[in-house]
């Protein structure tokens, strides 16, 4: 039983990176384009950006899946919880930390991998329109940019 909850939560973690993929080519990068937009291209001078909006969509879905292990029984709700929820966390900690250093943390972390994803989301981020979205994962960078 145990073993299929941490199954469970490992395997959502990991369709979370698809899922962000897919919701970033298609989602911010199309019709939502105008939440996502002030991420690459900075016309505002708060801290916040419209595009935080999308961290609060995530929380629902996640809190969803609570409701319904919780008010419906459905057994898999708070395993699929946790891995959204887990995945969500570690999306900040490298994107918002790491990468863009709203919080001015981690930003001594210099080994290869870490060069590696900064380098690639550098990258994606010299794109400041809503074509060519496209981007990596946190769980999967193309080995050229790990030089």
């Amino acid at each position: 039983m145990i073993t299929l909850w941490i199954f469970t939560v490992i395997l959502t973690f990991v369709l979370m990176e698809f899922m962000a993929w897919f919701s970033h080519k298609y989602i911010m990068h199309g019709f939502l384009w105008s939440l996502h937009k002030d991420h690459h291209v900075k016309d505002h001078k708060s801290w916040f950006e419209r595009n935080d909006l999308f961290f609060i969509f995530y929380a629902l879905v996640s809190s969803g899946f609570v409701v319904l292990w919780g008010e419906l029984n459905f057994w898999f709700g708070l395993p699929i919880a946790l891995g959204i929820s887990l995945y969500g966390l570690t999306y900040f900690l490298v994107h918002d930390v790491f990468i863009h250093q709203r919080f001015k943390l981690l930003k001594n972390a210099n080994n290869r991998y870490t060069k590696g994803i900064r380098r690639a989301h550098k990258i994606h981020h010299k794109n400041i329109n809503k074509e060519k979205g496209e981007c990596f994962g946190m769980l999967w960078v193309p080995l050229k940019y790990f030089k």
